[in-house]
């Protein structure tokens, strides 16, 4: 079966070369205060395509967007949702730019905004466009300032969102930053980042500002992974240096905790799927100091946007290892989620569900291809 973009071929080469299968076993330093398993994993309906680093977006109305990633060559479909009444995905009318390694994000209109990436060739994409779920059909907007993909995009109070670093053109690393405005449709500059960086993680604070740690930049002989932090302020439109993690690490997670807190989870050094790290951190935004935090069951990495805090305040780690593990805040612990499937790992696309499940889709690994599997955790 041949394989190649929605977009270009940076990701294949990374399938072909790591298997996930030996994170299967439980991390040798994991805390032993382990909490009972809370929840299961089983399967659901299959996508229409198989996908990898593409995105999920929870819509207002329930359903789940999927799009764009790495698909079967010659298929139709870059964008499909899922319907939790059914159990089942739907096809799509094409997106207007068929693209991998974007941002989506769901504005307060009830759109969904997509930017950046990688298109074909593995040029990096400026273009962006709006997901309509009312009339199920995708329509172009304002373009980025800076073509960009492997960024962060972090929704804010005030309804725009935040576009920082990323990969550019000719495999630059970024430390430009911009605004998306909702109400114009168009990209504007803000501050810079301190440090040019990709693989990094953001999260909005419940202050309002932005928390942006990890990373990477440079290649190969001059890779740096990057421990340092930085918090971005909309009241200034400018970034300042906020301390640094215990470990340098990049492909990671991060998510903001019900009870304050935010997590940091996994990630990887400079050997990439041969340094993955099963290690976390904790971040306190009222103090700015980062501490560690216990050992997860697995070690995981190209996870990015795969965590979810629930309804009931535990925090679901759902990608970057076969079996996902559900973190306790108040128990300071991790376990196992229960459940027969195998997931694909790498570069999966999760989402909440509406009943208080989350829908995990797609992704590579288990020394496999892109994927077509789809899952469902349940409390």
């Amino acid at each position: 079966m041949d394989w190649k973009i929605l977009v270009g071929a940076p990701l294949i080469a990374a399938a072909a070369s790591c298997s996930l299968g030996r994170f299967t076993g439980i991390a040798p330093n994991a805390d032993v205060r382990e909490q009972q398993p809370r929840g299961t994993l089983i399967s659901t309906a299959a996508m229409q395509v198989s996908r990898a680093a593409h995105t999920a977006t929870a819509l207002t109305d329930g359903r789940v967007l999927v799009a764009g990633g790495f698909i079967e060559e010659a298929s139709p479909q870059g964008a499909e949702v899922y319907e939790p009444g059914a159990g089942q995905f739907a096809p799509l009318p094409p997106m207007v730019t068929r693209r991998h390694s974007h941002t989506a994000t769901l504005l307060p209109n009830g759109k969904v905004l997509i930017a950046g990436g990688y298109g074909a060739g593995a040029a990096t994409l400026a273009a962006a466009e709006l997901f309509d779920p009312a009339t199920n059909s995708f329509s172009p907007t304002g373009s980025l300032l800076t073509a960009r993909a492997n960024h962060v995009a972090i929704p804010l109070a005030t309804g725009k969102v935040l576009i920082a670093g990323g990969e550019g053109s000719g495999w630059t690393f970024l430390a430009s930053a911009e605004l998306y405005d909702p109400f114009t449709g168009r990209f504007s500059s803000t501050g810079s980042l301190t440090t040019p960086r990709g693989g990094h993680a953001g999260v909005r604070l419940p202050d309002g500002r932005v928390l942006i740690v990890g990373g990477h930049n440079g290649q190969r002989r001059n890779l740096t992974i990057l421990a340092s932090a930085e918090i971005y302020d909309p009241a200034t439109g400018m970034f300042t240096r906020a301390g640094a993690m215990g470990v340098p690490r990049h492909k990671h997670d991060a998510v903001l905790l019900s009870n304050g807190p935010v997590l940091i989870t996994g990630g990887s050094d400079d050997r990439d799927d041969r340094g993955i790290y099963n290690s976390t951190e904790l971040f306190d935004w009222k103090t700015g100091v980062f501490i560690p935090g216990p050992a997860m069951r697995l070690g995981r990495f190209k996870h990015r946007g795969a965590s979810v805090v629930l309804p009931s305040g535990l925090a679901l780690i759902a990608g970057g290892a076969p079996q996902a593990e559900i973190y306790d805040a108040a128990s300071r612990s991790f376990a196992i989620v229960p459940g027969q499937p195998r997931m694909a790992g790498s570069f999966s696309a999760v989402a909440p569900l509406k009943d208080g499940g989350v829908l995990i889709a797609g992704g590579y690994g288990n020394g496999a291809g892109p994927r077509s599997s789809a899952w469902l955790y349940r409390p």
